[in-house]
């Protein structure tokens, strides 16, 4: 029985889903301190050109070839070049580890809005975090020492997220975008008016948007925000092409890119504003200069923004729901579209159903997640997961696929640009080839080849050699292999 392929509802309904999936935990709690540890005010001038040359170019690269090929990454790779599907597969391995560990995060998010009401991480968020909540211990080895706190609540995340992806593109990841994506702007909204009326707010904001305009000068500046862009907009690990694979045949491709970009952007911007007002706030609280109470990642939202909440008073509740709701919606959106890339990859190859896909892809991940996540070892694990799949998993399939289309096979490159230009208002041409070609690919391997030599000459962190080789370079191999293993299977053609 052939498979037919699911469509968005409207265009209306992918930009929903792919701003859903570009706006997520990064966006409040990592752009905010890159900006700020990289010229405040002047990084956005490299951040928005970053955007205009490389994160918008690369976003349109993967709507062309997940829509000219109406596939996940693996059938749209073949489809311009039949060895080139190794690299689709390459970018589902990747997909596979992310979700395995972002669910362990969006777990830690939606039980601090259980722990807000009412500030149950006390005095000490800090110990509250790392020894109550976590029990994380002082070893650098892996302990599997099971924490059944943490265990019950990863359930619940993953049987919401497998509950959404088994109702399909349109009654489940459309449906799903469509309530939490409007909840987010509102929740997100109302944090950032209650933060900006506090006292200090505009020393935060101060400290946001000063540019530091000698930083522009260094050139890890400009990685910085190239890197960031990459990360944003969700581009070149599949998840674009495989929402661009389910677009109807004539859509406005650029259009759409255009939308999510700015909105992605804007959120961000948003974001910067809301966390350092509130960060601003602190710094007044506790006769602290701003400088002294930034942090980024799981130290803004798991430690700093409590110590804040417990700092408000009458209103510490509500600010507290309101900001790790906040995280947590925009995890799951951005956790369904990371799970739907190797769920269309596996329909594609093997004909399967969708519902089998969700089984065995959500059901495998799920499994492995809960073993991992819920232990001492699950805050370590996370960070080194998340460092070496990011910084080599991303950044590599992000540049070969640029790579094959600009390099290799010039010709696609131009077969794409025709295809972006027949249903779009804004035409791409020698301005989208040469960033592409030069400007793209530069940044990345320069990104890459840095990443590869500190952590071949000093690891990453004071984690145990072993644990690094284990769970860093471990995922990294389980890529290739993976990717190797996948490329050999004979399709399974639906009749």
């Amino acid at each position: 029985m052939t498979i037919i392929r699911e469509h968005w509802s409207a265009r209306s309904g992918f930009i929903i889903a792919a701003v859903g999936s570009a706006v997520g935990l990064g966006n409040i709690w990592r752009f905010p301190y890159v900006a700020y540890e990289n010229g405040g005010g002047a990084f956005l001038i490299p951040y928005l050109i970053a955007l205009l040359t490389a994160g918008l170019p690369l976003l349109f690269l993967d709507y062309a070839v997940g829509h000219r090929s109406q596939g996940s990454p693996p059938k749209a790779y073949r489809a311009l070049f039949s060895k080139a599907e190794s690299l689709g597969w390459w970018q589902v391995a990747v997909c596979l580890v992310i979700g395995i560990y972002y669910a362990s995060v969006l777990t830690w998010a939606g039980s601090y809005v259980y722990f807000s009401i009412g500030q149950l991480w006390g005095d000490q968020p800090e110990q509250f975090f790392f020894e109550q909540y976590l029990a994380t211990t002082a070893s650098s080895q892996f302990e599997w020492q099971f924490v059944s706190h943490l265990f019950w609540p990863l359930i619940a995340v993953w049987a919401a997220v497998l509950l959404i992806l088994y109702g399909g593109v349109k009654k489940g990841v459309e449906l799903a975008n469509k309530i939490f994506m409007p909840m987010l702007i509102v929740l997100f909204s109302i944090l950032v008016i209650q933060a900006l009326r506090l006292p200090g707010a505009v020393d935060g904001l101060n400290a946001f948007f000063t540019p530091n305009w000698q930083a522009m000068m260094n050139y890890k500046v400009w990685l910085a925000a190239y890197g960031h862009i990459f990360f944003s907009l969700s581009v070149g690990f599949g998840i674009m092409v495989t929402y661009a694979s389910y677009l109807k045949p004539k859509t406005n491709l650029t259009g759409s890119g255009l939308v999510v970009g700015f909105a992605n952007s804007s959120f961000e911007i948003l974001a910067g504003i809301g966390v350092f007002a509130a960060l601003g706030f602190m710094a007044f609280s506790s006769g602290a200069k701003v400088e002294d109470v930034v942090s980024g990642g799981i130290g803004l939202a798991f430690i700093a923004f409590p110590k804040l909440i417990s700092s408000l008073g009458a209103g510490a509740d509500l600010f507290g729901f309101l900001f790790f709701a906040s995280l947590f919606v925009a995890g799951i959106t951005s956790m369904v579209s990371i799970l739907q890339v190797p769920i269309a990859a596996l329909q594609d190859k093997l004909a399967w159903s969708r519902s089998k896909a969700v089984t065995w892809v959500g059901g495998g991940t799920a499994v492995i997640s809960t073993l991992l996540f819920s232990t001492t070892s699950a805050i370590k694990l996370v960070d080194i997961i998340d460092h070496f799949i990011n910084n080599i998993g991303i950044i590599t399939g992000a540049l070969l696929s640029i790579v094959l289309v600009s390099w290799f096979k010039r010709h696609l490159m131009q077969q794409l640009a025709e295809h972006i230009n027949v249903r779009s208002t804004v035409q791409v041409g020698g301005i989208w080839k040469m960033t592409l070609t030069i400007i793209t690919p530069a940044v990345l391997l320069s990104t890459l080849i840095m990443t590869l030599s500190g952590l071949l000459a000093t690891g990453y962190g004071d984690y145990a050699p072993g644990l690094q080789w284990t769970f860093g370079w471990g995922v990294i191999l389980f890529c290739v292999v993976f990717t190797l293993v996948l490329t050999q299977v004979n399709d399974r053609k639906g009749k």
